[in-house]
């Protein structure tokens, strides 16, 4: 402890600052703006000219703009005296790859001149010639006879990586991708699992396993579900047509798989009540108006998760809910309105081994519903039929949402009949072994279709592009190269049920997992539209993502706003973000009114046709460069001798999640502050590489490593409201940056007399960020000792 605090004391202050800080105002707040947070955090370079130029380089002077700004600062009575400039990570790699070993210099008199020591200094000079040819000799040979050691020692640059990466190209995805879609034609999932792994393993994967768990599926029944209105008695099907024979032979596939998995069954016969987007406010005024118990909702998806919303209902009363989108907030190019599409209720795993894997001799329960509603996806046709609105809903060129007249009744008799039986669901995984850090994995995941599920040739986008990531590598391995951590490939079934395949593999390696993961690389569903490059990372990822985003726009001057954000994400990342603390990073396309629109939409599932994934993308340029992306990412985490992470990233995204927040307390403030002044002396002091050389002692890499790859553990939440991510570094939507816990305990608290759930979600947030500093302190002290005891 006493040495912490001498820590402390010395080093309050970093010199960790944002470009053209010198231009901030005197006097500015601690807490900075969002704009301030979000670039401190992106756009942090080290000054490594000045430092290799000066020779006593382990002290660093402040320019004078900047210390004038310190001294009319908040803290300008700390000592600046010992300040280090804290990292980027390009700065702190290439010190810790490239720094020469230290070389005294000696002072020397200048010799006198003396004809006598002519001979002798000839001498001198001609050796010195011989010698140092020897050494252009010598050097030029033994790095022409061993380029292998310099290419395995774990110091690839960019260029090395770039030469992996270019032979990968839009056409050979392309081709994968139609070659796949040819297996859609097989319903059996171990069949399409085999040639998965007889693929990988031909480009040369070692070790890929096929890993089968027997789980309980929800599939709907031998007819579609119906809707029938009871005042004239017309029955419709969930994408609007009328009930008839004809209709079913129409399109028998898609009707039937209009449904929500794990919806409870049944007949149900009620008034249909607008509730719009079922949050909390609605639900306040409609429950003033209409006595809503075991009443059908009409819900929109989207703006909180659908378990949320779902969960609100069946607490409020309801018995039934019927489900749709609502078209103006879907972007002008998808016509989606008789679309039907498919929802999980299951919030992962198998729902029969909760928490535990599905593994020979696990208790099974038998679960044939995960909620006491019945649930109904219906397309907005039909919406608008039930509540008898004309086709043409635009006005002034505006879209004018779908809203049932508070003034009319509508009564509904609604048919949901769903099967629930145990289907064996299969991953794909291989494993490419490193040479340094075999024992620290990067978990790169995709997904493949399941047998009896919804997703058409949606998984084939995914399969092919992770594929071409394997073949690229491939090429190099076979030229000797490995990575320096291992990269484990999956291919997860399961993913439309509630992510059962991912979930199943991570519960059933659990322990092995929390010890030795250190980043998950998503390439699910890469493209989803043709307009913007939308890339989701965790904190401690963005710094990395910024710089790979670069890769579309050589010229920086033209470049859009970087989109990355930290939101929750609907695929098979869940397990090791919600439940592993694992950083994580995808790539994805979208289109930009999806972006801007209500979020959660993913949340359907769509069938997605070959026919409309090659419209979005004809060349698949897009698929390529999802791929290079995603593979220099996961490249730069596997190859380099520090993880690229940025602590100060995660305080600082702490920080601006409580800023502006009505129920932030003075606690949290204080413990948020801390957390920062923790994660600026661990930035400055142990990841970037110290002067002394002991700092590349491999020890004390592994010890930096280490702490790392678990800083977001620390923000794992015990409890949180279903459908929210259990960690809280990760917002509802790209548009909210406070807490999502504490979001929802305010509109909990504001609708109930009590506040008993926002002190409780209060003490969640607190015990997280208290929990964070306590590992940023400790893994100072651990380093403070390990430098004192070896001195």
């Amino acid at each position: 402890m006493a040495g912490w605090h001498h820590r402390l004391d010395g080093r309050k202050k970093m010199a960790y600052q944002k470009v053209n800080a010198d231009q901030r105002a005197p006097g500015h707040s601690q807490y900075l703006d969002n704009d301030d947070l979000q670039a401190t955090a992106l756009d942090l370079e080290w000054d490594m000219e000045k430092e290799l130029e000066e020779p006593g380089f382990d002290q660093f002077q402040l320019n004078s703009a900047e210390n004038q700004n310190l001294e009319n600062s908040e803290t300008a009575d700390l000592n600046l005296d010992p300040i280090q400039p804290a990292t980027s990570p390009k700065g702190r790699f290439q010190r810790l790859q490239e720094e020469s070993d230290y070389v005294t210099h000696y002072t020397r008199s200048a010799p006198k001149s003396n004809p006598c020591n002519f001979c002798r200094l000839l001498k001198i000079f001609c050796t010195a010639i011989i010698l140092f040819i020897s050494g252009i000799l010598i050097g030029y040979y033994s790095h022409k006879n061993c380029p292998s050691n310099a290419t395995s020692s774990g110091t690839l640059d960019l260029h090395l990586y770039q030469e992996i990466l270019k032979t990968i190209q839009g056409e050979d995805i392309k081709k994968s991708f139609r070659n796949l879609v040819q297996l859609y034609k097989s319903e059996d999932d171990m069949d399409i699992s085999k040639k998965i792994k007889t693929q990988w393993t031909s480009l040369g994967l070692e070790d890929v396993q096929l890993v089968n768990y027997s789980v309980l599926l929800n599939l709907p029944g031998l007819s579609p579900s119906s809707v029938t209105l009871s005042s004239s008695g017309q029955c419709f099907h969930p994408n609007g047509q009328p009930c008839s024979e004809e209709a079913r032979k129409w399109s028998s596939q898609d009707l039937l798989y209009s449904y929500a998995a794990y919806s409870a069954n049944g007949i149900l016969e009620a008034e249909v009540i607008d509730v719009s987007y079922g949050n909390a406010d609605d639900l306040k005024r409609i429950k003033k108006m209409k006595n809503v118990t075991n009443q059908i909702a009409l819900l929109k998806l989207g703006k909180l998760p659908l378990l949320y919303k779902l969960s609100l209902l069946e607490k409020t009363g309801f018995g039934g809910v019927l489900l749709y989108i609502d078209p103006c907030d879907l972007p002008k190019t998808a016509n989606l309105s008789y679309n039907t599409f498919m929802v999980s209720l299951n919030p992962g795993g198998d729902p029969s081994t909760p928490g535990y894997p599905s593994i020979d001799g696990s208790f099974r329960q038998h679960r044939s519903n995960l909620t006491s509603l019945l649930v109904q996806p219906i397309s907005a046709s039909l919406v608008a039929k039930l509540i008898s609105l004309p086709k043409d809903r635009t006005t002034n060129g505006a879209c004018s949402p779908l809203e049932l007249p508070n003034n009319e009744e509508r009564i509904v008799n609604m048919k949901i009949q769903t099967v629930t039986k145990f289907e064996t669901v299969t991953n794909v995984v291989g494993y490419l072994k490193g040479v340094t850090f075999p024992d620290r994995y990067v978990i790169v995941g995709s997904h493949h279709h399941t047998a009896h599920s919804y997703n058409r040739q949606e998984w084939a986008s995914s399969t092919a592009v992770i594929t071409a990531f394997i073949r690229a590598l491939m090429l190099r391995v076979k030229r000797g190269w490995r990575p320096d951590r291992t990269i484990v490939f999956c291919s997860w079934g399961g993913t439309a049920f509630g992510n059962i395949g991912s979930y199943e593999w991570g519960e059933d390696f659990r322990k092995v997992l929390q010890r030795n993961v250190v980043a998950y690389i998503s390439l699910h569903s890469p493209v989803r539209g043709n307009s913007s490059l939308h890339s989701v990372a965790s904190p401690s990822l963005q710094q990395l993502v910024a710089e790979k985003n670069k890769f579309n726009c050589p010229r920086r001057d033209q470049c859009p706003k970087t989109n990355i954000s930290s939101e929750q994400i609907q695929d098979d990342a869940d397990y090791f973000i919600n439940h592993l603390g694992v950083p994580t990073v995808r790539f994805t396309y979208e289109d930009i009114k999806t972006l801007e629109g209500p979020s959660f939409l993913s949340e359907a599932l769509f069938p997605k046709h070959a026919t409309k994934i090659e419209e979005m993308d004809p060349f698949f340029n897009l698929h390529e460069t999802i791929t290079k992306l995603s593979g220099e990412v996961i490249l730069q985490i596997a190859n380099e001798p520090v993880l690229p992470f940025n602590a100060l990233d995660i305080a600082l995204e702490v920080q601006n999640s409580l800023k502006g927040d009505q129920t932030t307390t003075p606690q949290l403030l204080a413990l948020a502050s801390r957390l920062r002044e923790s994660a600026e002396l661990f930035q400055s002091d142990e990841m970037r590489p110290a002067n002394d050389p002991k700092e590349r002692d491999p020890m004390r890499v592994r010890m930096l490593n280490d702490l790392l790859q678990d800083m977001e553990k620390s923000f794992l939440v015990q409890h949180a409201p279903p459908g929210f991510y259990r960690n809280i570094l990760y917002h509802l939507d790209g548009k909210t940056s406070q807490f999502s816990i504490l979001l929802e305990a305010w509109e909990h608290c504001k609708s109930l007399a009590s506040n008993e759930t926002l002190q409780e979600a209060l003490s969640e947030v607190l015990n997280s960020i208290n929990a964070a500093q306590v590992y940023f302190k400790a893994g100072l002290d651990v380093f403070e000792s390990v430098l004192v005891g070896k001195n």
